[in-house]
């Protein structure tokens, strides 16, 4: 046996070895992703023809300080979102910290920083708990059906992305489509899932 053929082999079977490990990694999903929640089903109804357009739906989501981002004619879909300022509960968390390091943590940053005085330097009270929460709303309108899909995404102070969920509950549902029908709004409160 070559020494050039002792070499060859190491070479093929530590391929063969990777290749056979690594094999596994390599695994399409199970399911595809789903919503969670499912959207409520009244976030789904039939109307019947021409009885609700674009143009109301544009109406109902600009009465509800929504602002319209994108329309599609074609596809029938008015897509808007809204957002408020809000408060991150989790911003004060305890992050390790090294004297005026901030190592990692929840914020993900590390920064050095000195002050003089309470609250002067090292972010004062009230600064990291503020966020920005953003509600968004498609409304698909066909000859047919009219559906709905909301969510709503919470960023941080620093623009991160801290909460992000579905919220296409009943009550915004059916609020909606009363306004759409031209029915009162329910007076109930607003149903925030979790």
């Amino acid at each position: 046996m070559h020494v050039s053929d002792r070499g060859g082999r190491i070479v093929c079977w530590t391929i063969a070895g990777l290749a056979l490990v690594l094999s596994g990694c390599q695994t399409a999903p199970s399911s595809m992703p789903v919503a969670e929640p499912a959207p409520a089903a009244s976030c789904h109804w039939t109307i019947t023809p021409d009885s609700v357009d674009l143009a109301d739906v544009v109406n109902v989501l600009e009465n509800r300080d929504f602002l319209v981002r994108d329309t599609d004619t074609a596809l029938g879909v008015v897509s808007a979102d809204r957002s408020e300022r809000a408060v991150y509960h989790n911003a004060d968390a305890m992050r390790p910290h090294i004297g005026g390091v901030i190592v990692g943590g929840s914020g993900g940053y590390i920064g050095v920083g000195t002050g003089i005085g309470i609250g002067i330097g090292g972010g004062g009270w009230g600064t990291n708990d503020d966020a920005t929460r953003i509600e968004r709303v498609s409304v698909a309108v066909s000859d047919t059906d009219v559906r709905v899909t909301r969510d709503i995404r919470l960023y941080d102070w620093a623009g991160e992305l801290r909460e992000s969920r579905t919220a296409s509950d009943a009550h915004f549902c059916q609020d909606l489509r009363a306004q759409l029908e031209g029915r009162p709004v329910s007076t109930g409160g607003v149903e925030v899932s979790k």
